[in-house]
């Protein structure tokens, strides 16, 4: 399926009634008032945010592809996405109890992001799989057992020889990529549970904000929330790929 750019998506109607809509402009009023009550002048900054996240989420959304299934990669892989989709389902399921109007509107806005979310997951799900397979293609006792007889020598003493001496730094650097992929799949397998955890409280308080409030506006802080997690996912699969390009490089 075809992905469009930010920038084709963001100049569509639908954003364009968002950023002229009489809730947008409400939504900014509301939130500078507020910030200047609490924070003086500085407040506006407030109604910035709360006029952004309005508009955020009217950008309409890449068509999705429907492919994403757990059960296509390991662990601990599976366990993210299958807890990102729970999570989906569980929000999706109080949305539908809403009853229609602005409220639920916005609730559809935010599930569209979350959507977002999943796909982002699934996505370093799939490029963590793959870093995963490259990593468990390293024979690091095989490598070390090598290393350990070419340092040593034929005769037990240490090779002086130009082709002993590149041999060496060959399997060294096969050694150095196995840690370095051991550190990124720790890393992101840590940076992957915190924004699942994360996602999941941004839904609980959504719901609960749902049920306390009468329009959208008391949404925008949710709206901001689940963003800022979209946005992290993006970093971790961008580095993610970073390191595949990297390792890729040194193979060569």
């Amino acid at each position: 399926m075809a992905q469009l750019s930010f920038r084709d998506r963001f100049y569509t109607p639908r954003v364009a009634n968002a950023v002229t809509s009489p809730s947008g402009i409400l939504a900014f009023g509301v939130g500078a008032a507020v910030g200047i009550v609490a924070l003086g002048p500085i407040g506006v900054v407030a109604g910035v945010l709360a006029y952004g996240a309005r508009v955020a989420v009217a950008v309409p959304r890449n068509p999705k592809d429907p492919s994403v299934d757990p059960r296509a990669v390991g662990e601990p892989w599976r366990s993210s996405v299958q807890q990102a989709l729970d999570a989906r389902r569980r929000y999706t399921r109080a949305v539908d109890t809403v009853r229609p109007g602005p409220l639920r509107e916005n609730l559809q806005a935010i599930g569209g992001r979350l959507d977002d979310a999943v796909q982002e997951t699934w996505r370093v799900a799939q490029r963590g799989q793959l870093v995963t397979e490259a990593r468990a293609q390293i024979d690091v006792e095989g490598i070390r057992h090598e290393l350990a007889a070419v340092s040593g020598g034929s005769d037990g003493r240490p090779g002086s020889d130009d082709t002993v001496t590149k041999t060496a730094q060959a399997l060294q650097a096969q050694l150095d990529s196995a840690a370095r992929l051991d550190g990124v799949i720790a890393d992101t397998r840590n940076r992957l549970m915190l924004l699942d955890a994360r996602l999941d409280e941004a839904i609980t308080r959504t719901i609960e904000l749902s049920v306390q409030a009468d329009s959208g506006a008391a949404l925008d802080p949710s709206v901001a929330d689940v963003e800022g997690i979209v946005g992290e996912m993006e970093s971790v699969r961008q580095a993610l790929e970073a390191t595949s390009a990297a390792e890729r490089g040194l193979s060569t």
